[in-house]
């Protein structure tokens, strides 16, 4: 029997210390319609990362799949256990930096304790932070230029990234690209009369990018299918022995030390989704008077740091980590959830709906035999579309011409010779170029430009 809520109340579930459960179809209305895009747009983004963790971390595609689906499992957690407001994702923007520490590594053990370093770095952080509630104060301080920086730091090498990859399948790629740019991020598009179909293309815009891309990609022999019949039995043992942290062990000190200056751009990143993912449900709020919308800016810091401590301990890192929103479908939602209760019944019923059949159709071999060769087509759209948001979010951030020079040399030194340097250097910089006149714009100006984005 679903329980209820009354109107105007924070909807109902189980409390278990600072967090609460809702189970779908006890606490959480099921709604079969949203289970297949949701599920099939959540399997090609989260499997997109499987030919980075193939390459650095030196195993199969088997292994790796299976760790993304362990990563699915604490994804929906956020919603389902932990009962986090928003609708869950990766931090993508620090996915590029990522792979710049990760190119200085060897591939296998060296790879895996790095990731494994840098993951205990932001835990660390996201516990900090979200036991003194110094979260905000610590992001005041950074100047806006020094942010912006970092940010264009992961632009930079996520181009730089997709400009290696585009000889492999250049068609494909291209294709991807133009289709993704032009429905997510084109003016003469955006200003096309609002009908229907707008708005299906433009919703989906990511599952239509990786769908004609496969045809074309099909049609030029750039990318073959192999559709196999039966159930995808994870290889848990191989994942253990290769992967996990018990099998592995804990990273050098040493390793995890260096990785200090990583977490803390990431943790600047999260930082930033998580004002934006506050803006965004207070819209909605704006719109419902039926639910009370429970943001907890702490509380989700601890949610993030149980989820990133979980996905270590439970299988074993992935290239990138666990982060408090997915924009694109936090938006998509939001715009349902606008329309009414009769469409979606509380934000967290919308969350789950969506995310709720990923790890079934991901079990099923014909969907990864479709799925798995677009992963290098996914995994580019996924960086270009992070770069691309990221460029014009740095340069967005900073009003004069000294800052845009200054975030632009901050970007070309985290990209290039990595976060220590660019934070370094970048720092010292700022002092002698900008000094007491900081420019540090109010937050919500970051959040008015990244809401713009993906409108």
């Amino acid at each position: 029997m679903l329980i209820k809520r009354k109107d105007g109340e924070i909807h109902p579930g189980f409390k278990w210390g600072p967090f609460t459960m809702r189970i779908p179809g006890v606490h959480l209305e099921i709604t079969p319609s949203q289970h297949l895009q949701g599920g099939l747009l959540l399997l090609a983004t989260c499997g997109s990362i499987t030919p980075l963790a193939m390459k650095y971390f030196d195993i199969s595609l088997e292994v790796a799949w299976t760790v993304s689906l362990v990563f699915l499992v604490w994804v929906i957690a956020q919603t389902v256990l932990f009962g986090d407001i928003y609708a869950a994702g990766a931090i993508t923007p620090a996915l590029p930096l990522t792979i710049v520490y990760l190119n200085t590594l060897t591939p296998g053990i060296e790879a895996i304790h790095g990731m494994i370093a840098i993951s205990i770095v932001v835990i660390a952080l996201f516990l900090f932070f979200g036991i003194t509630r110094l979260g905000e104060k610590f992001n005041n301080v950074i100047p806006a230029p020094l942010k912006a920086g970092i940010i264009m730091g992961a632009a930079i090498a996520a181009f730089q990234s997709e400009l290696g990859r585009l000889p492999t399948m250049p068609i494909t790629l291209v294709t991807a690209w133009v289709i993704v740019l032009l429905l997510m991020f084109s003016i003469p598009f955006a200003r096309l009369p609002d009908t229907k179909a707008k708005a299906i293309a433009g919703s989906n815009a990511l599952l239509i990018a990786f769908a004609l891309a496969g045809v074309v990609g099909f049609s030029t022999g750039e990318v073959t299918f192999d559709l196999q019949w039966g159930i995808f039995v994870p290889p848990i043992g191989e994942v253990f022995s290769t992967l996990s942290i018990w099998s592995v062990g804990l990273p050098p000190w040493e390793m995890i030390v260096s990785v200090i200056p990583i977490g803390f751009m990431f943790y600047i990143l999260v930082f930033g989704d998580l004002l934006v993912a506050q803006t965004l449900l207070k819209d909605a709020e704006e719109a419902r008077k039926d639910e009370k919308i429970d943001i907890n800016m702490n509380r989700s810091h601890f949610v993030l740091a149980f989820r990133n401590l979980a996905q270590i301990l439970t299988a074993g890192p992935m290239p990138w980590l666990h982060g408090p929103i997915w924009t694109g479908v936090q938006v998509f939602l939001i715009q349902r959830y606008k329309k009414g209760r009769h469409v979606m019944d509380s934000i967290f019923s919308g969350v789950a709906n969506f995310y709720l059949l990923a790890i079934p159709l991901g079990l099923l071999l014909p969907v990864m035999g479709i799925i798995a060769p677009l992963f290098p087509v996914a995994l580019s759209v996924t960086i270009l579309l992070t770069g691309f948001a990221c460029a014009y979010i740095a340069m967005s951030m900073v009003t004069n011409n000294i800052s845009r020079g200054l975030v632009l040399m901050i970007g070309v030194l985290c990209a290039t010779l990595g976060a220590a340097w660019g934070i370094g250097i970048g720092t010292v910089l700022y002092m002698l170029l900008i000094g007491k006149n900081k420019e540090n714009l109010p937050i919500v100006n970051d959040v008015k430009i990244k809401e713009e984005k993906i409108s």
